[in-house]
């Protein structure tokens, strides 16, 4: 049996008994290893600048959303009110990040990257880009649509909106 053309060389074709403990298995090794590897590229990048994955988690959703008020980020990345206030303390204190209070209610937080913030952002996610597109145009289109069908089905319906809402 040929592998299709797009397929990677280390892929294999999913078993028809895919609900089995080693299908199973098989698929949270790969997600975790993939994602360790996904990570280093960016590990690298924060080392240099004396940040954390937890930094990078709140430049890149603040880059997905300006303006996200700092209760939404807490929602999303379902820390501690005290880790995310140690994370951003952190990042405005770089001049990474600004808050501003909201139009509506002055008590919100609304986030911001800065300039320098941005810059810093689209680095570390260059890092990222280039294994995700290599690795999907390896993959193929209806391999990527099946990987985002099984990410999101990882997350409660009730968390889906938080997703949908980074779509823009």
């Amino acid at each position: 049996m040929s592998k299709p053309v797009n397929m990677p060389a280390t892929a294999s074709s999913a078993s028809p008994l895919f609900l089995r403990e080693p299908e199973l298995r098989r698929g949270m090794e790969l997600l975790y290893f993939g994602y360790s590897h996904l990570t280093r590229s960016i590990d690298q990048g924060l080392a240099e600048e004396g940040l954390g994955r937890a930094h990078h988690r709140a430049l890149y959703f603040i880059a997905r959303k300006p303006d996200m008020t700092v209760s939404e980020l807490l929602s999303l990345l379902a820390i501690t009110k005290q880790s995310l206030g140690r994370v951003l303390n952190e990042l405005a204190d770089r001049k990474l990040v600004e808050t501003r209070p909201g139009e509506r209610d002055r008590r919100q937080r609304l986030l911001r990257l800065t300039a320098e913030g941005s810059k810093m952002e689209r680095e570390l996610f260059e890092a990222a880009r280039i294994q995700m597109a290599a690795a999907y145009a390896s993959a193929g289109q209806s391999a990527v649509s099946g990987f985002w069908a099984v990410l999101e089905g990882l997350v409660p319906e009730s968390e889906r909106s938080q997703v949908i809402a980074l779509r823009g």
